[in-house]
């Protein structure tokens, strides 16, 4: 449907459809068209509901699919959708699968979390509505026993229960499925762990979390869906993550009712929806509270942060291009920013070739960091990989790793400068130099950014900035924001002061400082042959 364009769908679910083609073509992957239909038949005997094309489409994903060894192939889902489309009663219906025995997983506990009681309870009440039903509770009573709190199936063990955010309560849970409702309320990742870090214990747990988007920046929403970003755009593989995105493309689109199935993909099927949303339409255009509630919570596009970004993610994504085939010896600037020892430390160095600038960045982290910040392990794990950071278990980061990382730079560039902050220069300082580097100490702030500001720009518009394939730079610059001062200076601020990280980009700031003693490397061209 979203490939032959019998839907309207968002960018998001068209990178979906291709991300999904490419997994169920490899080899090692198969479909199990009994599973699939089991987790859509066996609860549709006692709830009221037909599942939409959407909830089908997800079933299938995961149930259905597996690796040839029977691991799941997506054991953890992000379904970000517009309200009223049906997420509480869907997560309802598959609890109720995933607890009989048609799952065919003994003891897989469900456990439905969220900020308040009251939303937690939605899910658990929908399952304990279809067992008290005057219908069909004296055939459920044979496989299930329940309360008002605790649903069990007699044969499984299984267990439906649902949580509040009061984690200090929650230790050594064993979730089969742990299910995080309206996730964009979460502030932090505490209630989370305490589900995740028990994950493989048991066989084919899945986390699922269901959200509009929301008002809170920074916190785990914001990080699935820039993990989402990176899945669908193939920079992140063979995670088990399976983001189901549904937004509107633009603003201008929450004027055509026709693309309104976009960010909710109920809504062709639903005329309860449909009557809702053109209610609130209206109504939003005479209430500005009312546009803002619609825009971010029924169109999934937010619009209370007006703090401009220092690239979309398509420009920082634009950065992936490969450095220069020939490019050792060329002149080069460093940058540096290093300001806790017991933090994070990136290093770089620029160099341009051919109209373009490349950047060449390592991240120094201290340990004691990743264990006392909420930091995106997603993107740490994925930098180890690729070789772009090191986890100093030290009391502190050492500067001699700064020192050294530069010596082992100059065997391939004529380093000319290094540039840093006064910050730790007069630790750091004196070491380059006696390394044999010279050193220069740049200001940091309004002043500075102001000027830098028009060129990065410039760069990332027009794609002529390069980090090669470095996630990690591009995830710095996208925890940055442009703080307009008003008086015609900018600062580029952190959006988050701990867990956005966003060393390598003031890293990258401190050496476009020296951008003007760059000379552009040029590939030498043969000589003409001299004639006698």
């Amino acid at each position: 449907m979203v490939e032959q364009g019998e839907i309207e769908s968002c960018k998001e679910q068209k990178q979906l459809m291709k991300y999904v083609r490419s997994v169920l073509d490899r080899d090692d992957v198969v479909i199990n068209d009994e599973d699939i239909e089991k987790s859509v038949n066996v609860p549709g005997k006692y709830f009221d509901i037909t599942l939409f094309d959407w909830q089908k489409f997800l079933n299938a994903l995961m149930y259905g699919v597996r690796y040839d060894d029977g691991r799941l192939v997506w054991d953890e889902i992000l379904i970000l959708m517009g309200r009223g489309g049906g997420k509480t009663g869907y997560m309802a219906y598959d609890s109720f699968y995933m607890s009989s025995g048609h799952h065919g997983v003994k003891n897989y506990d469900i456990e439905i979390v969220a900020t308040s009681e009251e939303q937690a309870e939605r899910t658990f009440t929908d399952v304990h509505e279809v067992l008290e039903d005057i219908r069909y509770t004296n055939k459920l009573k044979k496989a299930f026993k329940w309360t008002k709190t605790k649903i069990q199936h007699k044969k499984t063990r299984s267990i439906i229960k649902y949580n509040t955010s009061n984690a200090r309560t929650k230790d050594g849970k064993r979730a089969g499925c742990a299910i995080f409702d309206e996730v964009h309320e979460y502030e932090d990742y505490k209630n989370i762990n305490i589900y995740t870090s028990s994950q493989g214990k048991v066989k084919d747990s899945r986390l699922i979390y269901t959200t509009t988007d929301g008002y809170v920046r920074g916190g785990p929403l914001d990080d699935l869906k820039e993990k989402a970003r990176m899945v669908l755009n193939f920079e992140m593989k063979d995670l088990g993550f399976l983001p189901f995105i549904c937004r509107l493309d633009s603003d201008a689109e929450v004027d055509d009712e026709s693309k309104w199935e976009k960010a909710n993909p109920s809504y062709r099927q639903s005329k309860d929806i449909q009557i809702q949303m053109r209610k609130e339409y209206n109504n939003a255009k005479l209430n500005s509270s009312l546009w803002l509630e619609l825009m971010t919570k029924r169109m999934n596009r937010p619009q209370e942060d007006i703090r401009k970004e220092v690239a979309t993610y398509e420009d920082r994504l634009a950065t992936d291009q490969p450095m220069p085939e020939e490019y050792e010896g060329v002149d080069a600037v460093g940058g540096v920013d290093f300001a806790d020892v017991r933090d994070f430390c990136s290093v770089g160095l620029l160099f341009k070739h051919e109209g373009k600038r490349y950047w060449v960045q390592h991240t120094f982290i201290h340990h004691q960091a990743l264990k006392l910040q909420d930091i995106n392990m997603d993107i740490i794990n994925l930098a180890l990989e690729k070789g772009l950071c090191t986890i100093d278990y030290g009391k502190s980061i050492d500067p001699d790793r700064v020192v050294n990382w530069y010596l082992e730079q100059a065997q391939k560039y004529n380093i000319l400068k290094i540039s840093m902050d006064g910050f730790r220069a007069a630790i750091l300082k004196p070491k380059l130099e006696a390394a044999g580097f010279e050193v220069h100490v740049c200001r940091r702030g309004p002043v500075t950014h102001a000027k830098l500001a028009p060129l990065i720009d410039d760069m990332f518009i027009n794609h002529t900035v390069v980090f090669s394939d470095d996630p990690m730079m591009r995830w710095y610059v996208g925890n940055v924001f442009i703080d307009e001062k008003g008086n015609g200076n900018k600062e580029y601020c952190k959006i988050d002061k701990e867990k956005r990280k966003t060393d390598g980009f003031f890293g990258f700031t401190h050496a476009l400082t020296l951008d003007e003693e760059l000379v552009e490397y040029q590939e030498l061209e043969p000589m003409a042959p001299f004639i006698f």
